[in-house]
């Protein structure tokens, strides 16, 4: 990647124009979610396997979801474009804002104590 200069005159790494578009791409996917949960959102970056990264999103309804980013520049850049306030744990606060419902709570006990299947 190559420096590029803002007009604030700070330097700062061109992101290729493949990663650009998918950063893009996953800014309007965080916009939308945030206009569907209550006009906006919360979030945080997590590494997962092989260089991607978990974009948690936590909607001011309560409302969570999850993206993944190919790489952990790409996931900040499209939290940037999308103007997604981000944590730096998904713990405390943010924790605390997410509600689940019958379906979660479904899921984890058909996990954990052989409730129902997936089926």
């Amino acid at each position: 990647m190559a420096d590029t200069k803002q007009a604030d005159g700070v330097q700062q790494p061109d992101m290729d124009k493949r990663a650009e578009k998918r950063a893009k791409r996953l800014a309007d996917q965080i916009a939308a979610f945030a206009k569907s949960h209550g006009g906006s959102a919360e979030g945080q970056l997590a590494h997962i396997a092989r260089g991607s990264t978990r974009i948690a999103l936590v909607g001011a309804n309560g409302e969570w979801g999850n993206l993944v980013a190919p790489s952990y520049e790409i996931a900040q850049r499209a939290a940037e474009l999308a103007g997604l306030t981000l944590q730096d744990d998904f713990d405390g606060e943010l924790a605390a804002k997410v509600r689940t419902g019958p379906y979660e709570w479904t899921r984890m006990a058909g996990i954990q104590i052989g409730g129902p299947g997936n089926g």
